[in-house]
């Protein structure tokens, strides 16, 4: 017991200055004290019920994954019926009805147009089903039909992208501790603490940032344009405004090929050196700035498209090859907006739109009365907790005093280098520590005086007491420890936030309970040498 080796001391000390330490920039910010810049400031960041801020309940459009599976299957029916060997002639394909349909012009390649096919549809997870039905009628007719597996598996695929794409722009922003799920199937709660502009967060979330390149169909006389008319292959795209489309309302562009911006490896707001307009430079990939590249070679004095989420931004000449895989995207655009479009770019697309269907904004006014009230609560409490342990327990009552304040300091500390945030419910898991680590050192100082009364010596008895009492405290933290990752693993929000506050609590309070009061006892009893305790 009093053998309390150094490198133990100097780890324990050190642990609790560290952490202590951890927790002065947020106890100060509470307390409105403005630390040098120069200081680190791990700070524990407030959830939406205590910072106030904006939550916004944002729904997918899951018939448009469907869609775009269509127009996926199409542009890869047609390019591997194409170009592999034996070709494959084929006449148009409809899209009518949610299927995919065309006819072979020859009925004897109907076998060998199934062995082409069929490796572009995959298995829909453990369904034990195809993603896409193929079927053959009248002899050379084929539909193909997107099962429901494959469905609900490309809107699985969809709305976890989303969910990442959403998080990127919102940390794009500057806003920490976001809280993003998923509700139901197509859903997305977003709960941005401390957000002052929603609106920007909503503009923000609603573009899809789908950027193509498409080259526009020239045999498209406008007035078949106006009236909605246009070749095959290539289908009406409207104009953000007349002046992006030389004129027109709308423009007519090739339906399949072209460039997604899904190649980009970058997307920034600059300025044009000639015009110093607000632009957007963009940098694709490798593979990208090649097939970009070999498009603007191809087609040199022909007129291109650059359209986002649906809208041509402009349609400008190819004047020259672009060989360097950077290029730039204009369109009327303000600095903030050009900004805004850059952050959406670099996020990547969202694989499906977004809407906002329920939009709650959060005064800090509930928040700052909620911490205001707990923290009295606390105060109250462990001042309470603290009296009624010196006045039973005296010098150990001291002991566990210390060790309390220590504990809930630490709490904050790792809640701030662990960059954790702090709910409403957070706080309650703060008072359920406190009690925690009142039992444990209650049951200590209790253990220690049956060794007592069994006519123990006092160091025997301290050493006893210690180390049956400790197995009691772990035994009954690690159920408290169990409940509280299966609340962080399977709850949401502010349950996690308690979850977390609660693992962090049990970790310190019996850290500091067990370990950090035993070592001061024992750097007493080596010191003072008592005959008797006080207990």
């Amino acid at each position: 017991m009093l053998d309390f080796p150094r490198w133990k001391r100097v780890t324990y000390w050190l642990v609790t200055l560290i952490a202590v330490l951890a927790a002065v920039p947020s106890l100060s910010s509470l307390a409105g004290v403005q630390l040098p810049s120069g200081v680190p400031h791990p700070m524990v960041n407030l959830g939406l019920d205590l910072a106030g801020g904006s939550r916004l309940l944002l729904e997918a459009d899951a018939s448009q994954v469907r869609r775009q599976r269509l127009e996926s299957m199409e542009e890869s029916v047609r390019g591997r019926l194409g170009n592999n060997e034996p070709r494959i002639r084929i006449g148009d394909i409809s899209s009518r009805d949610g299927n995919l349909s065309f006819v072979l012009d020859n009925p004897a390649q109907v076998d060998a147009a199934r062995e082409q096919i069929l490796p572009l549809t995959t298995g829909a997870g453990l369904t034990g089903q195809r993603d896409w039905d193929i079927k053959v009628v009248d002899g050379n007719r084929f539909i193909l039909t997107p099962t429901d597996a494959g469905i609900n598996q490309a809107v699985d695929h969809a709305m976890e992208t989303a969910i990442e794409v959403v998080r990127k722009r919102i940390d794009a922003l500057g806003t920490r501790e976001p809280d993003i799920r998923r509700l139901g199937s197509n859903r997305i709660d977003v709960q941005v603490p401390g957000l002052k502009d929603p609106e920007q967060l909503i503009k923000l979330l609603g573009q899809t940032a789908k950027l193509e390149f498409k080259l526009v169909d020239e045999t498209a006389p406008p007035s078949d344009v106006a009236q909605g008319i246009v070749p095959p292959g290539s289908e009406i795209v409207p104009c953000v405004d007349a002046k992006a489309c030389r004129g027109q309302g709308a423009i007519a562009v090739k339906r399949l090929g072209g460039i997604k911006g899904d190649q980009l490896t970058n997307a920034v707001q600059t300025n044009d050196q000639r015009t110093n307009e607000a632009v957007v430079s963009i940098t694709f990939d490798q593979q990208g700035g090649a097939k970009f590249a070999k498009l603007t070679t191809e087609n040199v004095n022909k007129p291109f498209a650059i359209i986002l989420d649906g809208k041509v931004l402009s349609a400008p000449n190819i004047n020259e090859p672009i060989l360097g895989g950077s290029a730039q995207i204009s369109g009327s655009f303000t600095v903030d907006s050009a900004n805004q479009l850059a952050i959406a770019l670099r996020s990547g697309a969202l694989p499906v739109d977004l809407k906002v269907v329920e939009q709650r904004t959060v005064g800090p006014d509930l928040g700052a009365d909620s911490i205001k009230k707990g923290a009295l609560a606390m105060l109250i409490g462990t001042t309470a907790l603290m009296t009624f342990i010196l006045i039973t327990y005296g010098r150990f009552g001291a002991y566990a005093c210390a060790a309390l304040i220590v504990n809930l300091l630490m709490i904050l500390g790792i809640m701030a280098i662990a960059n954790t945030t702090l709910t409403l419910p957070g706080i309650a898991g703060f008072v359920l520590t406190i009690g925690a680590a009142v039992d444990a050192n209650v049951l200590i100082n209790e253990r220690i005086r049956e060794e007592r009364h069994r006519g123990r010596r006092v160091v025997q008895a301290v050493e006893m007491g210690y180390k049956e009492a400790s197995r009691a405290i772990f035994d009954a933290n690690i159920t408290n420890v169990i409940a509280a990752v299966l609340m962080f693993a399977f709850g949401t929000g502010p349950i996690r936030g308690f979850a977390v506050v609660l693992m962090i609590g049990i970790a310190t309070s019996v850290f500091t309970a067990v370990n950090m009061t035993r070592m001061w006892v024992a750097m007493w009893l080596r010191k003072a040498r008592p005959s008797d305790i006080v207990l």
